[in-house]
């Protein structure tokens, strides 16, 4: 269905413009990351009408995309990898927090290990996107720091979404650590591989 997809959307552009061969595959590029993230985000979401939990599953992505917008983290290079993770993380991980108890101290502890992720691997970039700029890698590092730490007291006062924030603190402490890029063959660090800007 991706290669169907593709090609149509391609041809139609190629046949509607002038491009350059490098303009083409990065129409290409964007294009299916555009569709990958839509199928994967129905995925996730169709999962949580089937099982009756779709409020939580999208609670859960707009935390982590708050803490993502920071903190950054892997891209799995496979859609099928990135499916599989997804679906443990916004799906099966947030579904076993709603039916367990999630107290004060699960959430603190939880609130210093993600803080502490986030103080030693954020924000963590990606080979097609490395993060050389010194001054915007700190920031981003103290916001994701402080986030996390808004997230953890609002999680204490607000019980209700305390499985949600805890979920996405997890899934986002996982997305940046480097064993994590490890696990699915990717390149940590990537930004020491080029020239680092002032």
């Amino acid at each position: 269905m991706n290669s169907f997809f593709m090609n149509k959307t391609m041809s139609f552009i190629k046949s509607n413009g002038k491009y350059s061969e490098e303009e083409l595959l990065k129409i290409e590029y964007g294009m299916e990351g555009i569709f990958l993230t839509i199928t994967k985000v129905l995925i996730i979401l169709l999962i949580g009408i089937i099982f009756k939990y779709l409020d939580t599953v999208i609670l859960t992505l707009l935390f982590f995309n708050i803490l993502r917008f920071f903190a950054f983290g892997l891209h799995a290079k496979k859609s099928w990898q990135c499916l599989i993770v997804s679906i443990i993380q916004f799906n099966i991980l947030p579904y076993i927090l709603i039916n367990i108890s999630v107290g004060n101290l699960l959430i603190i502890l939880i609130g210093i290990f993600s803080s502490l992720s986030f103080l030693f691997f954020a924000p963590s970039d990606t080979e097609k996107r490395p993060l050389t700029n010194k001054k915007k890698r700190i920031v981003r590092k103290v916001l994701s720091i402080i986030t996390a730490i808004i997230f953890t007291i609002v999680a204490l006062h607000f019980n209700f979404i305390s499985e949600v924030i805890v979920s996405a603190l997890l899934i986002e402490s996982f997305m940046v650590n480097p064993l994590s890029y490890k696990m699915l063959g990717l390149k940590y660090n990537n930004y020491k591989k080029k020239e680092v800007k002032a």
